[in-house]
C-alpha cells in the first residue's frame, strides 16, 4: 500500500518558497538590467568608488564568469563581479555591486554579525555534513539520542541563515545610502536598485524559512518514531 509521509508537505512548502524567491530576484534583476544609469557608471566603477571612498583601496574588484554569482571574499580581499554586473551600467548591476562593496565595508569596520557568521562557518560546514547521517542511523537502529544529536547539528544551518539575514540587509542598506549620498544614482534609479536588493534579500529569508521547515520536519519524524 502506498504510504504518504505528511511531513513531505513541509518540504514542498520550503521548495515553493525558494523557487518563488529565486524567480522574484531573477525577474526584478532582468527588469532593471534594462534601465541604464544616467551617469554611465558600471558595476565595477560603483564598487571601486565605494571602496576608495571608504579607504579600502586594498580591496580588489575582479570579473568572474557567470550570472548573479557576485560575492565579496574576505580571505582574498576581493569583490568578484559576474558577467551581468562587472561591465554593465544598469541600475541593477550598480545595486548588486554596491551591495558587495557594502560587505567589504562591514568587514573593515568590524560589523558584529558578519564576524559571527564568518566565525561559525567551519562549525556549520561540519555540522551540516554529519547531521543527516547521524539522524538516519539513529532512526534505523532506534538510537534516538543519536538521531536527536543529528537534529541539533542540523540546527546549525538554521542558525547560520538567521545570522546571515542582518548581514545581507545591512549590506543593502549601506549600499543604498552610499548610492544616494554620493549621487551615483538619481532618485528614480535608486528606487530600482532598492527593488533589486529587496528581491535579493528575500532569497535569504526564504532560505531561513526552508531551514526552519526542514528542522521542524526532522523533529516531527523523530517524535513519531519515538511514539
Amino acid at each position: 500500500m502506498f504510504y504518504f509521509d505528511s511531513t513531505y508537505i513541509l518540504i514542498i512548502i520550503a521548495f515553493a518558497l525558494s523557487m518563488f524567491a529565486s524567480f522574484g530576484v531573477q525577474a526584478t534583476f532582468s527588469r532593471y538590467k534594462s534601465v541604464k544609469s544616467s551617469r554611465g557608471m558600471t558595476g565595477a566603477d560603483a564598487a571601486r568608488k565605494i571602496l576608495d571612498d571608504n579607504g579600502l583601496s586594498n580591496v580588489r574588484v575582479e570579473h568572474i564568469s557567470g550570472n548573479l554569482n557576485d560575492h565579496y571574499d574576505p580571505r582574498d580581499n576581493v569583490i568578484r563581479l559576474s558577467d551581468a554586473t562587472y561591465s554593465d551600467s544598469s541600475v541593477a548591476a550598480i545595486g548588486v555591486a554596491a551591495h558587495e562593496a557594502g560587505h567589504a565595508v562591514q568587514h573593515a569596520t568590524g560589523y558584529a554579525p558578519i564576524k559571527i557568521r564568518n566565525a561559525i562557518v567551519p562549525v556549520v560546514n561540519i555540522s551540516t555534513t554529519i547531521s543527516m547521517p547521524l539522524f538516519i542511523i539513529g532512526l534505523i537502529f532506534n538510537m534516538f539520542g543519536l538521531a536527536f544529536l543529528g537534529v541539533i547539528l542540523f540546527s546549525a544551518a538554521l542558525l547560520f541563515q538567521l545570522v546571515t539575514l542582518p548581514v545581507e540587509f545591512n549590506a543593502s542598506n549601506r549600499a543604498l545610502a552610499i548610492l544616494n549620498t554620493s549621487g551615483m544614482l538619481d532618485e528614480a534609479e535608486l528606487t530600482g536598485a532598492r527593488k533589486v536588493l529587496r528581491a535579493a534579500g528575500m532569497t535569504y529569508v526564504a532560505a531561513a524559512a526552508a531551514s526552519a521547515l526542514q528542522l521542524l520536519r526532522l523533529l516531527l519524524i523523530l517524535n513519531r518514531r519515538r511514539d
